[in-house]
């Protein structure tokens, strides 16, 4: 924060932090909700699988679009206003896909809407509430409270998905035909968006900009997409996380679950418990990254800490037997996601005040694209028996590559690097 603003009573600031925290918790519950029931809930309105899969790809498309056009102008726009516009946009895509099967309805709706199919957080929230939060927070504090956003986020996201599936079940159990049974989780997907626009109202003055202080531009530069001085550092992350994000698309979650069903015949509530353990320890291995952050620094803690990650992905296919890959599978994730708060935290330690919004917003843009395509390409791998393992053993050496990259591009012997990852953990 600028050493020109006014200071802000720290009740304030822990309202605020109480706030976004509850933002995101909801969020991510109502996306975990709705994503393992919305693809049942349009084949029983009676959408071919073509169609279904057109409209999830315009979903992933709209939400890339609505995205970048809010979150690079959410700092200026202001950053309580956009998240209103986020909740809103939730809403209008709830109540449509709640009263409609009209498949043009449809995908307007999930074009301008904001809709999850994946469970994954979409639209502008994330990364506005990371600039509100770094607001808001002292530097010192940031990577330890992005740990427990994160792994708020991580518990909703698991707990919504367990919580959907019961519901639709007991509805159905109860004597509830099948689509309006599943409409009940769609309503209650809209009714979220509802209660995040009257949380997000309730935000302060704090988590603002403010007005720029001119210092923190240079005279003549040219704003692009939100950035002025940080054009140049959030290109060459966003490349980098591009890459990062095509190799874990060859390993999604869905994928994974794919080929133990390919490989050892493992059933489908059996693949169930794998993932929701794993989910779990990559939900808390990110609470370790603050500790480990605070010894060696972010950009060492994002590189050092999945470069194992990434080897132990690479093992998982070429185990055995069944228990060797689950249990390559479950240390993996024990430490797979010690990466994301540090990464979160650097993105916000190297840009200015007024660009946090739209650093955030691009970096995640530039993922969402990375990912995109490789899921398509793992999919067709998984199709020849010789090639089964493929995904796993190219989406860890991209990885590798990855952590390779950007340790030479932005390791601590640069000056700005270093000042803004000792500023973040110390």
């Amino acid at each position: 924060m600028s050493a020109d603003m006014p200071a802000k009573p720290e009740s304030m600031h822990a309202t605020d932090v109480r706030l976004l925290f509850v933002t995101r918790a909801l969020r991510m519950f109502a996306y975990g909700f709705l994503s393992v029931l919305l693809v049942l809930y349009l084949a029983q309105l009676g959408l071919p699988d073509t169609r279904i899969g057109l409209l999830l790809t315009l979903t992933l498309v709209g939400d890339i679009g609505v995205s970048l056009w809010l979150t690079t102008t959410a700092d200026r726009l202001g950053r309580r206003k956009t998240l209103v516009i986020g909740a809103a946009l939730m809403l209008l895509a709830g109540v449509v896909f709640a009263l409609t099967g009209n498949f043009i309805l449809l995908v307007i709706s999930a074009t301008i809407g904001v809709i999850s199919p994946s469970g994954n957080d979409v639209g502008p929230f994330l990364s506005v509430e990371q600039a509100s939060l770094s607001q808001v927070i002292p530097d010192e504090r940031r990577t330890h409270v992005f740990g427990w956003y994160n792994l708020a986020g991580s518990l909703a996201t698991a707990a919504g998905a367990l919580a959907g599936g019961s519901t639709v079940q007991l509805l159905k159990n109860a004597g509830v035909p099948d689509v309006p049974a599943y409409r009940v989780v769609i309503w209650a997907y809209a009714a979220t968006g509802a209660v995040l626009a009257l949380l997000f109202v309730r935000l302060s003055k704090a988590v603002e900009i403010g007005q720029t202080p001119e210092s923190t531009r240079i005279a003549g530069t040219r704003v692009f997409l939100g950035l002025h001085k940080s054009k140049g550092v959030v290109a060459r992350l966003s490349g980098l996380f591009m890459i990062d994000a095509f190799a874990g698309g060859f390993v999604i979650q869905s994928i994974m679950a794919y080929w133990f069903y390919k490989k050892f015949g493992v059933q489908p509530a059996t693949l169930g418990t794998i993932f929701f353990v794993a989910n779990i320890l990559a939900a808390v291995s990110a609470l370790l990254a603050t500790k480990v952050a605070a010894k060696i620094g972010l950009i060492n803690t994002m590189v050092f800490t999945h470069l194992p990650s990434n080897i132990l992905l690479i093992l998982v296919p070429l185990m055995p037997n069944l228990s060797l890959a689950i249990t390559m599978l479950l240390l993996r994730f024990s430490i797979s996601q010690m990466d994301v708060p540090t990464r979160q935290s650097y993105v916000m330690a190297v840009v200015e005040p007024d660009e946090r919004s739209a650093a955030a917003g691009v970096t995640a843009v530039a993922r969402s694209v990375g990912a995109a395509v490789s899921p398509s390409l793992a999919t067709m791998l998984l199709a020849f028996p010789m090639l089964l393992g493929a995904p796993f053993i190219i989406g860890g050496g991209l990885k590798i590559l990855y952590d390779l990259l950007l340790y030479r591009s932005f390791s601590a012997t640069k000056k700005k690097a270093a000042e803004a990852d000792s500023a973040s953990t110390s």
